[in-house]
């Protein structure tokens, strides 16, 4: 799901820069503050589509959930102090 979040990033940050551009080379021309509202609506873009690209997804293993591999969960508890270390 990593591919879905990185294109949905890299789309709605694209959306953006073409927001900025067509804003101060096109929209100007005919109504100044419309083009500020443009501005100002893709500023609101690249924190919402740093979020989408951040989310976890459903089956994206979350940092204290068991991975099912017994080694690595045995490891990781022994560093996150749940059980004690191995002799």
């Amino acid at each position: 799901m990593y591919a879905r979040r990185r294109r949905w990033y890299f789309v709605m940050m694209g959306v953006c820069v073409v927001l900025f551009v067509l804003a101060w080379s096109v929209v100007r021309l005919w109504s100044v503050p419309a083009a500020v509202g443009m501005c100002l609506f893709a500023m609101v873009i690249p924190p919402v589509a740093a979020m989408v690209a951040n989310r976890r997804g459903p089956e994206d293993r979350w940092w204290d959930a068991p991975s099912g591999d017994k080694q690595s969960d045995e490891w990781w508890d022994e560093l996150d102090g749940r059980k004690p270390p191995r002799s």
